[in-house]
């Protein structure tokens, strides 16, 4: 019985060790705990009111709209798949094996579009190729057309149009990922598909295709999951996704419930998404039987074929980034006093404080799971570590109201215990608050902060952190002193890609933003509403130029590694 009564603590502490690792770094396993939880909490209240609603609509929506919202979406994101993968591969292929003119200067600029938010090239297509835009007015003029019933030319405004026009700005994720495993690949394996009869085109699709699938299938779903997060470029075309069925049964209809329940549906989507990845990449391990790994050396290309593949590469860039971007230059020079007032300054003040705050708390909150991942020695920690990251693939809107919910709570029960105690009602303390909007963008944007934590960490070698652990310091002082100073890079990219990319952020801001609170990409959508993009064209420019920060850095991933042969 001593025995017995001896043993049992032990055997607790035991427990408590294999959760949240040794009592040294048992708080960062604890804490890297609740931050996960935090983090889950928007996408389990969204399960918990879709389960069990205060008003269950779950018959009126599958009898009405929930049927074409899903078919809209399955139709966008189909459409949006394939031509983002088509233009992808195909420009990556042609940069990373051939020589040709401009190619330079193309394997970067083909990363630009990235800039453009899908908002924003949507409202500058409209406006280009409508019936009052430059392009049918041009058609009109050149071949005496009078009204649109002596022509036909298709609709902007349409799935087909969506699909065409986000295309052009999403095809970089799959540019990047293809790229990058085209680069990865061995001539050794061109070279025997050549020289057992394939020509360079069966070479492509029959050895080149099938070796860079993991990192196709990456960028598509990446492309893919972007796609489902838009809503200004949707609703613009007048294509009903489930996104926006969220944001107008929320912000129109005023029925949380019904919203949470066209939520849940999205997160249907976004975990097919993500099992679909894990498949298209499962059991795609190829290994290099040569003990020296060569890279091909590029083909020249010369004449019809050279300028076409030029073409191919240019055009993209064009579509993507020029002609938006050109649109967006001549409204804001011809607009720029009436653009350029007080109300400019304020949408630029807010985007800037609300990306900031969110970017400083996702340095803070990646950096202490980064660390305490480094520090667990428990699968626990680690699983919950990860689950934080998954935000990154949640969509904006999902999330909006996500956080709503649990927002909500609080604040009612709170302003319940003041009504019961002091006879005050206390409001809404945080929904409706800058506070729910930095949160939302805190759980989305996590997954770029803790990534490059978790990189910088990566390459500080063990060492150094035992060394300052044998001298005394804590798993705290060894981060403070050790750890930091290595890792400023890794932070300030960090930071610098949250920053930006809050500061696109729509749809998560429409639906958690205060009454009369706009942000630059708010002011834009709600101006484009209104067949205002003139008015509003600076502001649009704004977050262009701020996206082009992130595209610059990109660039520099993309250094190619040294290869025998002359190159371009």
């Amino acid at each position: 019985m001593q025995d017995h009564l001896h043993d049992e603590p032990v055997t607790l502490a035991g427990r408590r060790s294999l959760l949240f690792g040794g009592d040294g770094d048992r708080i960062w396993g604890i804490g890297a705990v609740f931050v996960s939880a935090l983090v889950a909490l928007p996408v389990l209240a969204i399960g918990i009111l879709a389960l069990v609603p205060t008003e269950n609509i779950w018959p009126h929506l599958m009898r009405t709209v929930l049927p074409g919202y899903i078919k809209q979406t399955l139709l966008l994101m189909i459409g949006v798949g394939a031509l983002t993968f088509i233009v992808g591969t195909g420009t990556a292929w042609l940069i990373t094996m051939y020589r040709f003119p401009c190619r330079k200067w193309l394997q970067w600029a083909l990363l630009i579009p990235l800039a453009m938010p899908t908002y924003i090239i949507a409202y500058t297509y409209v406006d280009v190729f409508e019936y009052s835009g430059v392009v049918q007015g041009f058609l009109r003029d050149l071949f005496g057309w009078r009204n649109a019933r002596d022509y036909w030319f298709p609709e902007i405004r349409s799935t087909g149009g969506a699909i065409f026009v986000m295309s052009f700005v999403l095809y970089p994720y799959v540019y990047l990922t293809s790229r990058a495993s085209f680069l990865k690949q061995s001539v050794c394996h061109l070279e025997v598909s050549r020289t057992l009869g394939r020509s360079a085109t069966g070479t492509f699709f029959s050895v080149a295709l099938p070796l860079a699938r993991p990192g196709i299938v990456v960028g598509v779903s990446l492309a893919m999951m972007e796609c489902l997060n838009d809503i200004g470029a949707v609703e613009y075309f007048g294509v009903n996704t489930l996104t926006v069925g969220i944001y107008t049964t929320w912000l129109e209809r005023s029925n949380l419930g019904g919203a949470a329940q066209i939520a849940s549906i999205m997160l249907l989507f976004v975990f097919a998404l993500i099992w679909l990845e894990r498949v298209g990449r499962s059991g795609q391990r190829f290994h290099h039987m040569s003990q020296r790994e060569r890279k091909p050396t590029r083909q020249r290309l010369t004449g019809w074929q050279a300028a076409a593949a030029t073409v191919a590469c240019i055009a993209p860039v064009v579509m993507g980034f020029v002609i938006p971007g050109v649109v967006l230059l001549q409204f804001a020079f011809n607009h720029f006093d009436e653009a350029a007032n007080e109300s400019y300054l304020r949408f630029v003040r807010n985007s800037i404080l609300l990306s900031t705050l969110a970017a400083a708390a996702a340095i803070v909150i990646g950096l202490f799971l980064a660390y305490a991942h480094r520090l667990a020695r428990s699968d626990f920690v680690q699983i919950a570590i990860r689950f934080a990251s998954v935000g990154y693939a949640v969509p904006g809107a999902v999330l909006g109201i996500g956080i709503l919910i649990p927002l909500t709570q609080f604040d009612n029960f709170v302003d319940g215990i003041a009504r019961d105690l002091i006879g005050i009602s206390t409001g809404l303390l945080l929904t409706g608050t800058i506070f729910s909007i930095a949160y939302a963008y805190v759980v989305r944007f996590l997954a770029i902060s803790y990534g490059n934590m978790e990189t910088g960490l990566g390459r500080v070698t063990p060492n150094l952190a035992a060394a300052a652990r044998t001298l005394g310091r804590s798993s705290t002082g060894a981060l403070r002193d050790v750890h930091l100073p290595l890792i400023r890079p890794a932070i300030a990219t960090a930071g610098l890609l949250v920053f930006v990319d809050c500061m696109k952020e729509l749809p998560a801001t429409l639906i958690l933003r205060p009454f009369n609170f706009d942000t630059l990409a708010t002011h834009v959508y709600t101006y484009a509403s209104l067949d205002l993009l003139e008015e509003s064209s600076l502001a649009a420019l704004t977050i262009v130029l701020a996206g082009l920060i992130p595209v610059i850095l990109l660039n520099h991933t993309l250094k190619e590694p040294k290869r025998a042969g002359r190159v371009s």
